[in-house]
């Protein structure tokens, strides 16, 4: 999928939704997952989890833009969107060790 630039506001959505213990460990199971995806019973089975719980969870990683669905059937096949996965990563690396340096205002 093509995806615009990460801006610091969808940057933060996405950490905001990978901050909670419950989605973090639903977002690494769907990395591992890879491509095939997982659908909620099976997220469910992984984890131990109810799965009126894990569809609240998923919506947020759903929002944040971090997981797709596409129904095939009755099932909703959940998977991490793999382009902003990176993207999120490479907007937190994007300037590292580059240096940081004082204005003049700022050493005043």
């Amino acid at each position: 999928m093509n995806h615009p630039m990460m801006t610091q506001t969808s940057a933060a959505l996405a950490l905001a939704a990978l901050g909670h213990e419950t989605r973090l460990a639903i977002f690494r199971l769907l990395v591992k997952a890879g491509n095939d995806g997982l659908n909620v019973g099976e997220i469910g089975q992984h984890l131990g989890m109810a799965a009126s719980t894990l569809a609240h969870h998923l919506g947020a990683l759903v929002e944040a833009g971090l997981v797709e669905q596409e129904r095939q059937g009755r099932q909703i096949v959940n998977r991490v969107d793999f382009g902003v996965m990176n993207q999120t990563v490479s907007f937190l690396t994007a300037e590292c060790c580059v240096g940081v340096k004082l204005t003049q205002e700022d050493a005043a």
